[in-house]
């Protein structure tokens, strides 16, 4: 699963990155200028910066709340189980099935962090992907009507695959790693247009080859501030 996710650049540099515009003040200011996400927790349901086929950078929360949430309650209850969004169930899931046709986004990563198991040891490891500073996972967004404030919340879920064989070894409970994109794919995976073949055809486990692995920190989650190195 994909749950917590590392952003450690700055708003400027991920506005390059994939040619965005940067006028969302909340992008510049609360996440990524006045103090760069390292380590972002998703059980937090944070504001995260995404890309989306928008020429701006957009802020949404993760955990996905559909458009046909009834009310707050039922919103933050069915956000804690759309965190992640499993390729293979996508197509048939209520929350997911919708916005996998019509609202797919890009959520940028400088890496990500997973937990291996060995007997009653859990062995952190920080994941990421080779020669590329900022490397893009896929995923979908909604967007809900607090009609008790009238506030329109936008959110998103990270879509979860097959692991490959370096991420299998470390996520050896679930075997499962997010659907990363190649950066050739990453303007097609935006098009509202695209065929559900096609969007299939995208979600599969990424190149074991590009991608490198390394046990960090046990205590990395309750440090602020600090980096997890190595172990």
């Amino acid at each position: 699963m994909c749950f917590y996710n590392s952003m450690s650049k700055k708003a400027k540099e991920l506005a390059a990155r994939y040619g965005r515009n940067l006028s969302v003040v909340e992008i510049a200011e609360k996440i990524l200028e006045e103090q760069e996400q390292y380590r972002v927790n998703a059980f937090t349901f944070p504001d995260y910066p995404i890309i989306t086929a928008d020429p701006e950078v957009q802020s949404f929360k993760w955990g996905l709340i559909p458009f046909w949430v009834k009310d707050k309650k039922q919103a933050d209850e069915i956000k804690r189980m759309t965190l992640n969004a499993r390729a293979d169930t996508i197509f048939q899931k209520p929350s997911f099935r919708d916005p996998i046709i019509k609202k797919r986004c890009i959520v940028p990563s400088t890496g990500y962090f997973e937990w291996r198991h060995e007997g009653d040891k859990k062995i952190p490891y920080y994941i990421y992907v080779k020669d590329e500073s900022i490397f893009s996972m896929a995923g979908v967004y909604d967007s809900w009507l607090d009609k008790s404030t009238g506030e329109i919340v936008n959110t998103f879920s990270i879509i979860i695959t097959d692991a490959n064989p370096l991420t299998a070894y470390i996520h050896n409970t679930k075997h499962r790693m997010p659907a990363i994109l190649s950066t050739e794919d990453e303007e097609r995976w935006l098009d509202p247009r695209l065929a559900k073949t096609d969007i299939e055809g995208l979600l599969h486990p990424f190149p074991v080859e590009k991608m490198e692995a390394y046990i960090i920190k046990n205590d990395f989650l309750r440090k602020k501030g600090d980096d997890p190195g190595h172990t």
